[in-house]
């Protein structure tokens, strides 16, 4: 950052909601940010290689995966959001605790890989591998279905579940996740030597 920009850290909401942040990935504390000169710039980073996605969730809120969140406006609110539904909590890739990002102003979050952003009309459906969705708007259905099929399921390589999303509403997509990509790191990593 340059040098006309200050830092002040604080529990932004109070403790109670400094506690719901950290359920969703992030810290109690937060850091603002405040220009104090003109043309000051200020460099954002995401934690794991892929995209920085800037919304702004004026129009509708956010639900976004775990961890996601980079920085906002103050206007803007990073609360917990629970996961309603069993099955979507244990096999949607994201767990039962994701990020609702709402109020007025632009939230930049990260989305690991490549982005894919679909706006879906309202009754349109896509399937997603689970773990593959960053974020969606508050007003997309978010829930998740068995794969059909026996030979898909044993032979089809992509797990016995699909993460389904239903519009209106905009969802941002990744093509990476983290644990797909350490798996694939794993047979290139040294191995122990046996001494």
């Amino acid at each position: 950052m340059d040098v006309g920009i200050t830092m002040e850290t604080n529990m932004s909401g109070g403790l109670m909601k400094g506690l719901g942040r950290m359920l969703s990935g992030e810290s109690l504390f937060m850091a603002t940010y405040t220009s104090n000169a003109p043309n000051q710039e200020i460099v954002i980073a995401s934690s794991f290689p892929g995209y920085i996605c800037g919304v702004d969730v004026s129009r509708c809120p956010i639900i976004a995966q775990k961890s996601a969140f980079l920085c906002a406006q103050p206007s803007v609110q990073l609360s917990t959001y629970v996961v309603k539904r069993v099955g979507a909590g244990f096999f949607g890739g994201e767990g039962f605790i994701m990020q609702r990002i709402a109020g007025a102003g632009t939230v930049f979050f990260e989305v690991d890989g490549s982005l894919v952003e679909r706006l879906l009309a309202p009754g349109e459906t896509i399937k997603v591998d689970t773990g593959n969705v960053a974020a969606f708007e508050e007003s997309v259905q978010y829930s998740i279905e068995t794969v059909k099929g026996f030979k898909n399921i044993l032979f089809g390589g992509e797990g016995l579940f699909l993460t389904t999303l239903t519009g209106p509403g905009r969802v941002w997509l990744q093509t990476m996740t983290m644990p797909s990509f350490a798996k694939k790191l794993i047979p290139f990593l040294p191995k122990p030597s046996s001494n």
